[in-house]
């Protein structure tokens, strides 16, 4: 004869059953509603920004070691830092999970850097400001200021011109405080010609375009010892 199951027991068993799905579903509806907080952007310390670092240790007349630092960022477990030589354009990049590294760079030289902070549970990342920083060479009494930022047109960037014109605008600076003036390169092809001469603002107002057409542009940044520096070539499609 067959086992019978008494009603109350199962009415226990279906009890337990809500139970357990009750306690999965607010689990799981906790962990929708507390989701880990992702890493905030760190805060760059040393070198400062657009200052000469004359600390650190002389390894030969063409390389130094310095110590990067940051403020250490919050819901962060690592960090990736990457320094940017803006003489031939390589990035170096390391890793740390303090709120310091040492890097080995080349004497005489303008670098940028910026800080990303990770997590080890999330893919989510922050990045730090950008600064910029010459470490000093040997001898050196005047230093080239550092290349222009092209701000806009952003490389690669589609423009909407107004009235067959479009505005450059970029950002500069050197630690000699020293800057005469800019020098504006714009044309058609990746070798643009002058445009015009000794710019003392940060921007270029009313340069003229074709609708359809792809442009080059680059800026040469000069300072009152002959020194100058090379922003690297953008180039834009205008719309």
């Amino acid at each position: 004869m067959p086992h019978l199951i008494s009603k109350s027991k199962i009415k226990g068993m279906v009890n337990i059953s809500v139970m357990l799905i009750l306690t999965f579903l607010i689990a799981n509806c906790s962990k929708h509603q507390n989701p880990k907080p992702s890493p905030e952007k760190a805060t760059l310390v040393f070198p400062a920004q657009n200052a000469l670092c004359t600390s650190g240790t002389v390894l030969s007349n063409t390389e130094a070691s310095i110590v990067l630092t940051w403020s250490a960022a919050a819901h962060t477990d690592s960090y990736e830092i990457d320094i940017k030589n803006l003489i031939t354009g390589t990035i170096a990049v390391q890793t740390s999970t303090g709120n310091q590294i040492t890097a080995t760079l080349s004497r005489n030289t303008p670098y940028s850097w910026f800080v990303v902070s990770k997590s080890n549970s999330l893919n989510t990342t922050a990045q730090s400001d950008t600064w910029k920083f010459y470490l000093a060479g040997s001898g050196a009494i005047t230093y080239s200021p550092f290349p222009a930022v092209l701000v806009a047109p952003a490389f690669g960037a589609s423009v909407t011109a107004a009235a067959n014109a479009i505005n450059l605008t970029w950002t500069g600076g050197d630690v000699d405080n020293d800057i005469t003036g800019y020098d504006i390169y714009f044309g058609s092809t990746s070798t643009p010609s002058l445009l015009k001469s000794n710019v003392t603002d940060m921007f270029l107002n009313g340069v003229t375009v074709t609708s359809g057409s792809s442009y080059y542009w680059k800026i040469v940044t000069k300072d009152t010892q002959g020194n100058t520096s090379n922003s690297g070539v953008y180039y834009f499609k205008v719309n």
